[in-house]
């Protein structure tokens, strides 16, 4: 069932589109762009997203067919509008064994999750790089990984780390980023059909 878009929403991507040319991007690729732009109104996405198509197809697919969605933090989960989630940060154990809280609760999912689930990342650079390394070592084999985490320390080495990994990725190259950034892709994938 396709919902009903307000007419601030539609005048909103009307703008959007104004402003930026999407219309040469891949379908999938377009469809998260514009809902990222949409959410931030930060036309820099249009440049700074790196999106692989066939990782988005990958990651709509999982996504329609029931599988898990992991995300890093509960501000996360909140932004996800038509999906429950996996709050990885509520798993993680009290002892984290020298990892931050983050880290530990992606590790304490992909115990839970370790085959086919779309992982989202929007807050700590820390869990990325953990996520990173448990796939590396085979434990964790994603659909999609959307890693967005923001900030000054790290968040754009992680990122860069993430599409390094050969992982199916949808990231950007920038420091930011963020839950809501994040939140934007994930709910792009679940409204947008791709064309089978």
């Amino acid at each position: 069932m396709t919902r009903a878009a307000h007419p601030i929403e539609v005048e909103s991507y009307r703008i959007l589109r104004s402003q930026v040319d999407t219309e040469r991007l891949p379908p999938g690729t377009r469809a998260v762009t514009e809902r990222v732009i949409h959410a931030s109104a930060d036309l820099d996405y249009a440049s700074d997203l790196v999106c692989e198509e066939d990782a988005l197809h990958a990651g709509c697919r999982a996504l329609a067919a029931g599988a898990p969605l992991v995300v890093d933090v509960r501000m996360l989960a909140a932004g996800i509008t038509s999906r429950q989630c996996v709050v990885a940060l509520d798993l993680a154990p009290a002892s984290s064994q020298g990892l931050t809280r983050s880290a530990a609760g992606i590790r304490a999912a992909a115990a839970e999750h370790p085959e086919g689930a779309v992982w989202v990342v929007g807050n700590a650079p820390t869990a990325l790089r953990e996520l990173i390394r448990l796939a590396a070592g085979g434990v964790l084999r994603p659909a999609l990984v959307i890693g967005l985490p923001v900030g000054f320390v790290d968040a754009a080495a992680a990122k860069g780390a993430l599409r390094e990994s050969g992982l199916p990725a949808l990231s950007n190259r920038s420091a930011k980023g963020g839950t809501a950034v994040a939140a934007a892709a994930v709910n792009a994938l679940l409204c947008w059909t791709p064309v089978r």
